[in-house]
């Protein structure tokens, strides 16, 4: 083997170690978040349906407030290992700390806006008489948790960009734990209800943050990095993340006008649906750890001016993209028959989502290659151009959704609009990587 050969096989070796080194423990991280809200529900689940489904609207809503502010972690991981990669931690910490300082004062403005409104919102979500008074008390109690929840989505962006992904799978598992064995002793044990759930999750959020807080406290204080707010670095924290909102936003309509348009279809295709797109979000676990890996390792990269570095991992990356897509592709082939069973017995509903999941087999690859670009461009700071692409994926996919109550197929041709959306993206991503536009170098784009 000649020398030429053996380096780009040892750059890849190198950088795969990189990518597993961070994507393992923000895979095992990312599965433990909606183990929260199951443990809930099995807990809350034995007290009545009322109280289930009243905890079912709550912790929806609680959901979509919290995935709204995601940006925290995205746009600080990708500022923060900027400037590890530049080799100034005393400025990625501070960068950090503005992005907490922005959570806190982002999580203080949702419960002021939820408090007094939480009757509405139960309201506008369809919640009946029975389980309306459940979701409130839920809705009030857990929302006094949401500037812990979200410090914890900055802290967790922290530490993403320095590199480190164990840290928040530890904090995971033991909010996970903690969350448990908090539910039953409030619930059943001090006999608070539903009441206790909340009081439950809360507390364990709180815990969360707290040891993220210390995690970076004392990080700041070995690299002497200020922990006083400062406004100039909050006003740009925030700015950076607005087009990642804009995004963020334009992602979840697209998911809303889905399951509307599934129950138009019917009874079975909207069960089914659901069924689907609970799998969908499980496969999309595994694809964005991936893409958390790509913030971070290719920000450090243009931090340090190591432009061809970022290429290189670039490439690397989508091709463990395109590998994890069509493992995944196979695997739900070959588990379909198995998985449909644990989630219903009705023999239509089964029929319905058989062909379906076929699409969203083949259709994985393409969402390899989607979800790393897109942590690319995040990692590079090209938030912009995310925004803009996602708004021109959401103007392709609802139309061609609306339209297919009436082009027959029903779910599998709905799935396939989702396929379509995805096409759409991913072209959007593959233009942009392949343009070098996104390259900015230095320690701030």
């Amino acid at each position: 083997m000649t020398q030429a050969s053996a380096a780009p096989k040892a750059d890849r070796r190198r950088h795969d170690r990189e990518i597993i080194a961070l994507a393992v423990p923000a895979f095992g991280a990312l599965v433990a978040e909606p183990l929260f809200v199951m443990a809930d529900s099995a807990i809350v689940g034995h007290l009545g349906t009322a109280q289930l489904a009243g905890l079912g609207v709550a912790s929806g809503l609680l959901t979509t407030a919290v995935s709204v502010f995601v940006f925290l972690a995205y746009a600080t991981t990708a500022a923060v290992a900027r400037r590890v990669g530049a080799d100034d931690l005393s400025a990625a910490i501070r960068q950090g700390m503005d992005g907490i300082w922005l959570a806190l004062l982002l999580g203080a403005a949702v419960i002021a806006v939820v408090l007094p409104t939480a009757p509405a919102l139960v309201e506008v979500f369809g919640a009946s008489d029975t389980a309306a008074g459940y979701a409130i008390t839920y809705l009030r109690i857990s929302s006094l948790g949401i500037p812990a929840m979200l410090v914890v989505l900055a802290a967790t962006g922290v530490l993403r960009g320095l590199q480190d992904t164990r840290t928040p799978l530890y904090v995971a598992i033991g909010g996970f734990v903690a969350n448990g064995v908090l539910n039953v002793g409030l619930v059943y044990g001090a006999g608070l209800g539903i009441a206790g759930s909340a009081w439950g999750t809360v507390i364990a959020q709180c815990g969360m943050a707290a040891v993220y807080l210390f995690v970076v406290v004392r990080g700041a204080r070995r690299h002497g990095a200020s922990l006083r707010p400062d406004a100039a670095g909050i006003r740009a924290c925030a700015q950076a993340g607005v087009p990642l909102l804009v995004r963020t936003l334009s992602l979840r309509a697209i998911l809303m006008i889905a399951t509307a348009v599934a129950a138009r279809l019917g009874d079975a295709e909207v069960a089914a649906h659901q069924i689907i797109l609970s799998l969908w979000n499980f496969l999309a676990f595994a694809l964005d750890a991936i893409a958390i890996a790509g913030q971070a390792i290719i920000a450090r990269y243009l931090g340090a001016n190591d432009a061809e570095g970022a290429r290189a991992v670039c490439r690397r990356m989508v091709q463990w993209g395109i590998a994890s897509g069509v493992g995944l592709g196979l695997l739900v082939v070959l588990a379909r028959p198995l998985f449909i069973p644990l989630f219903t017995g009705d023999a239509s509903v089964q029929d319905t989502a058989l062909p379906a999941l076929v699409v969203v087999a083949l259709a994985q690859p393409i969402c390899g290659i989607v979800f790393v670009l897109d942590g690319v461009l995040m990692g590079a700071g090209d938030g912009r151009y995310l925004a803009w692409a996602m708004l021109l994926t959401f103007a392709a996919f609802t139309p061609v959704a609306l339209l297919v109550p009436y082009l027959g197929g029903g779910l599998t041709t709905l799935w396939a609009a989702m396929t379509l959306m995805m096409t759409v993206r991913m072209l959007t991503l593959w233009l942009r990587s392949r343009s070098g536009r996104w390259i900015v170098t230095g320690a701030t784009r």
